[in-house]
């Protein structure tokens, strides 16, 4: 298949990339980067292109029989009124000149990410993907964001939206700050460490991604979550015992939310979010507990 990848040489994307190309098919990213380090294979065509405007980019679209939405600026930084601008329009803008690229009438699936916080801090609550979502900036971000994939659906279009938990795996996302953190007893859990943290193993990600491309009957929102959530006293025991440190430095609620503002909530919110439906539809995890996912990514 020719498959679209906007984000295809990020932390995910260039994961899916290499997975998708072994698969044997034909993979066209997109980035922002003019000249990226890209992944060298004959059936590996990289554009440089800013996403959020219209652009010659949409052209590549009319061939596509899968598109992967995963741009997005990071949302790890000072939440700053110009940085939220700069992330909610680095997903809704891409998002909408995609669906706009889209031809009309053609068996194409949009496969557009979202996020666990689509349901805002929830507490104790158990989250399936009917769950309704929440009013903080990340939950409103997460609902339009859907709401910009979901009008493809006009064109005809299958339309999957994948809520991610947070992604775990080396060289980037939260364990390129935790890691380093812990190997200098800085290590700890955030808070009182009793909010919920939905988490995912790289590979599990990336094998349901590839799931849902495969299966055409499948459409609307999935939790990319493992099935066995985790408090975040937890993980930080868990990866310290992997790293062979103590979790001793938990980060006071109050010095969090001092520091990183707005953002610094975020990090204290908890989503017990569950992969309801990917377990329904016939997914089965590599990594469904925290101990062996951390236990192969330190051990790499």
């Amino acid at each position: 298949m020719n498959i679209f990848i906007t984000g295809g040489l990020g932390f995910v994307g260039r994961r899916l990339s290499k997975a998708l190309l072994q698969d044997g098919h034909r993979v066209t990213a997109v980035g922002l980067t003019p000249e990226p380090d890209t992944i060298p294979h004959p059936a590996f065509h990289y554009i440089a292109a800013d996403t959020t405007h219209p652009g010659d980019w949409q052209k590549s679209l009319a061939d596509q029989e899968v598109v992967v939405n995963l741009a997005g600026k990071s949302i790890f930084t000072l939440w700053t009124a110009r940085a939220k601008q700069q992330i909610y329009d680095s997903r809704i803008l891409t998002t909408r000149n995609l669906v706009a690229g889209l031809p009309e009438g053609r068996d194409t699936l949009l496969l557009s990410t979202s996020a666990v916080g689509y349901y805002g801090d929830r507490g104790e609550d158990v989250l399936a993907e009917d769950e309704p979502p929440g009013d903080d900036f990340l939950a409103t971000l997460a609902r339009d964001w859907e709401k910009e994939a979901g009008a493809a659906a006009v064109k005809g279009t299958r339309v999957v939206l994948t809520r991610f938990g947070i992604v775990l795996d080396r060289g980037g996302g939260a364990l390129a700050t935790m890691i380093p953190a812990f190997r200098v007893f800085l290590g700890g859990a955030l808070g009182s460490g009793q909010q919920w943290f939905p988490w995912i193993h790289m590979d599990d990600l990336v094998a349901a991604l590839r799931f849902l491309i495969d299966r055409p009957v499948l459409h609307g929102p999935f939790n990319c979550a493992a099935p066995e959530p985790v408090r975040n006293e937890e993980l930080a025991k868990t990866l310290g015992r992997k790293l062979h440190r103590p979790a001793v430095m938990p980060a006071p609620a109050f010095m969090i939310k001092l520091v990183l503002g707005e953002f610094g909530q975020v990090l204290l919110g908890s989503q017990r979010a569950l992969p309801k439906k990917l377990f329904e539809a016939g997914f089965s995890f590599t990594y469904p507990d925290l101990e062996a996912a951390l236990g192969e990514i330190v051990d790499r």
